[in-house]
């Protein structure tokens, strides 16, 4: 079962129809942007819940009709919402309401123009796809095993176009379930998508993610990279200002040089 997604139309007056869904982050952050939510069925459900955004709308809305903003005026608008929301982390309106509107209103507008929403928002030079960014591995609070870094991605750096990244990543994601299976751990996946088994090391989900990469013929580092979002947030000791292995080493803090030293290892 996915999370829920928060959804919008929109019509322009111009012409032009569209929707968007917006999905919760798993992530709770200090910092993060947050999704306006209530629980469906009680508080401990909340992240699963249906977003709760007609009163950001209500509010928003009316000001946005007011301003008389040209569908065309994107950054204008996005301005406006942030203006009207008031806070660092978009937690009056909530970042699911103030996306979904944004993207709502870009769709619509690239309908209304009768463009691709690529070359409605990149103009004559958006021609090329930017390199995926697969999430194959999880750890940290997306997943129940010891791993301590959030998300293990690859990207296809070698493929000629977006088809062939797409084949390439889905061959090593597969490749990856054998390669966990031959080892006996479980290949079940995370929050993300990404698989969440119990590792001997946070070092060790690079080394399975290698191999499966070799596997498939490809050379990791060359054809095929590895990126990180170790979400280290989720890490840091406020206490201690230090960042804290919790699930593979609860007793091990380190600071943030010492976090950077152990990343470019």
């Amino acid at each position: 079962m996915c999370d829920p997604l928060t959804a919008a139309a929109l019509a322009l007056a111009a012409g032009g129809f569209a929707t968007s869904q917006i999905s919760q982050n798993q992530v709770s952050r200090e910092r993060s942007r947050v999704a306006v939510a209530e629980s469906a069925r009680q508080e401990a459900l909340q992240r699963r819940a249906i977003g709760k955004v007609d009163a950001a709308t209500e509010e928003f809305t009316p000001d946005i009709l007011n301003q008389g903003i040209e569908d065309a005026a994107q950054e204008e608008l996005d301005e406006l919402m942030i203006e009207l929301d008031g806070t660092a982390n978009k937690a009056k309106l909530g970042a699911n309401a103030i996306l979904g509107v944004s993207l709502a209103v870009a769709k619509a507008a690239a309908d209304s123009a009768e463009l691709p929403l690529y070359r409605y928002l990149g103009g004559c030079n958006a021609n090329i796809l930017p390199v995926p960014m697969m999430n194959i591995l999880n750890g940290g609070k997306h997943s129940d095993n010891n791993v301590d870094f959030q998300e293990f991605m690859i990207m296809p750096v070698g493929a000629k176009d977006f088809p062939q990244a797409l084949q390439m990543g889905a061959e090593v994601f597969h490749t990856l379930k054998e390669v966990l299976a031959q080892k006996g751990c479980a290949t079940s996946v995370g929050d993300e998508g990404g698989f969440a088994p119990q590792l001997a090391s946070n070092e060790e989900a690079l080394e399975v993610i290698v191999d499966a990469i070799e596997r498939c013929g490809y050379k990791a580092g060359k054809t095929i990279a590895i990126a990180l979002d170790p979400a280290a947030t989720e890490m840091f000791d406020s206490k201690t200002k230090k960042y804290k292995f919790f699930k593979s080493d609860p007793k091990k803090k380190i600071s943030s040089d010492a976090l950077i030293a152990h990343w470019a290892e």
